[in-house]
């Protein structure tokens, strides 16, 4: 369901530039400071809340993903890239259109539809923790450093060995970032091997379920924090445009 090309490149954008704040948007999750939520429009600030509802972020994300992201291509892309595109859509309705025939369109939502929504929340999901901790690495371009976003901005998730096994060795996500090289069936050894990087944060199923309270980045303080917590910022700054709407409409009369 995935357009190779397409994949390819920006999951390359994504190990270049994760946890660098002015280069943000290609194959990352939005994630806004809170400077950004606190001057954006009331609009933005819906749009962000919405996005980073985990009801539509991992319930309707999984279909925005396989049914509409990857069946387009961006804007600008090389050929082989949009050749890639087409293909890959072109198979998926010849292979889904086979499967329905012979099978009865019934049965086919009944097996593929469970299994595209469940691999796509669960891999969101990964993609998600992965990044998405309290103490995360985030930086400006200025001091962003490819190291450090490596490997103070991925965590390893240290999963049940049946897991461990199901995801790939993703959950060592660390290593994955510092040396993409490495093949998955070497993560584990790159770790155990590799002492500085027994100092990245580790998550578990369990305070990996914390990650769904962050919202947004603090960049004062690096460490992400919920809405409910910079609500006194956005009172404070509704109270600033209502003050300077009045001094503009007292000038005007």
């Amino acid at each position: 369901m995935f357009p190779f090309e397409k994949w390819k490149r920006e999951h390359s954008i994504h190990h270049a530039t994760s946890g660098n704040l002015d280069k943000r948007g290609t194959g990352d999750i939005w994630v806004m400071t809170v400077n950004e939520y606190v001057e954006a429009s009331f609009w933005n600030r819906l749009a962000y809340r919405l996005y980073r509802n985990p009801l539509v972020m991992f319930g309707l994300g999984p279909m925005y993903l396989f049914l509409v992201n990857n069946r387009l291509n961006r804007k600008g892309p090389t050929r082989k890239e949009r050749l890639n595109t087409y293909l890959t859509n072109v198979s998926i309705v010849a292979i889904y259109g086979l499967l329905c025939w012979t099978l009865g369109w019934q049965a086919f939502i009944l097996v593929q539809g469970p299994i595209l929504f469940v691999a796509g929340s669960l891999g969101i999901w990964l993609f998600y923790v992965q990044h998405q901790f309290e103490d995360s690495y985030f930086e400006n371009e200025s001091e962003w450093d490819f190291v450090k976003a490596a490997v103070d901005g991925s965590s390893y998730y240290k999963l049940p060995k049946i897991l461990q096994w199901v995801t790939g060795n993703i959950g060592f996500h660390h290593v994955h970032h510092l040396a993409p090289r490495v093949p998955n069936y070497n993560l584990e050894k790159a770790h155990d091997t590799t002492p500085p990087l027994h100092k990245a944060t580790t998550i578990t199923l369990g305070t990996s379920l914390q990650s769904l309270r962050f919202r947004l980045f603090d960049q004062e303080n690096k460490t992400f924090v919920n809405f409910k917590q910079i609500k006194h910022l956005l009172n404070k700054a509704k109270s600033n445009t209502d003050l300077n709407q009045k001094r503009v409409s007292i000038q005007e009369k």
